[in-house]
């Protein structure tokens, strides 16, 4: 019996290109949602959690229109976050993001994610179905805390809005990722929030 964790970003928001920290799904996003809630219609889901912003919450609602019989659920520990600062082994090219991340929301973060993964990442009993939408730097940091990765590798690691990540435990072995980023539901103009050199690509 294996334990599934979904992990999804939230669809596109409106107006997130002109700084507005949080607000409604575009357009786009709508649709991102949609396909995204086609995608998954078939998994029968334990748990919906979602982060409580207006994007996130939005992506749930839109899913669980495809499944009345689940009710999504805000959880604090999936709100956006920066988990760790520089580190040692930190490459000198990520160092300008940092500037405007405050040791606070650094040290804010790394508890939260440590709390998430305690949370998140404990084998449960039978067959279970859990999806977590959240946003990109989360789901960087559960794939980073898989793999056993360096910490700093989260920074490396992006997703599109709706794209899907699954990552799961079996009895008896660790937890292994099944998939990254997969967009196979998403047409190439709903494939949206990768930094520019990479949305080519996908």
């Amino acid at each position: 019996m294996t334990h599934y964790i979904y992990l999804v970003r939230h669809g596109e928001q409106q107006d997130a290109e002109h700084g507005v920290e949080d607000g409604p799904l575009s357009p786009r996003g709508r649709r991102q949602a949609e396909a995204l809630a086609d995608r998954l219609s078939g998994v029968p889901f334990d748990a919906v959690w979602h982060s409580p912003l207006q994007r996130t919450s939005e992506t749930a609602r839109y899913v669980a229109e495809r499944m009345p019989a689940i009710e999504p659920q805000p959880h604090a520990l999936l709100f956006d976050c920066v988990p760790t600062g520089i580190t040692d082994e930190t490459p000198a090219a990520y160092e300008p993001f940092f500037g405007a991340v405050t040791e606070a929301q650094i040290e804010a973060g790394r508890a939260q994610m440590a709390d998430a993964a305690a949370e998140f990442l404990v084998r449960k009993a039978g067959e279970v179905h859990e999806l977590l939408i959240t946003h990109n730097f989360v789901i960087s940091w559960f794939v980073r805390e898989v793999l056993e990765a360096p910490e700093w590798r989260w920074m490396t690691l992006n997703q599109t809005h709706c794209g899907l990540t699954v990552i799961a435990q079996k009895p008896g072995r660790p937890w292994s990722l099944i998939t990254h980023n997969d967009v196979a539901h998403l047409p190439v103009e709903l494939r949206t929030g990768l930094p520019e050199e990479l949305e080519v690509l996908v």
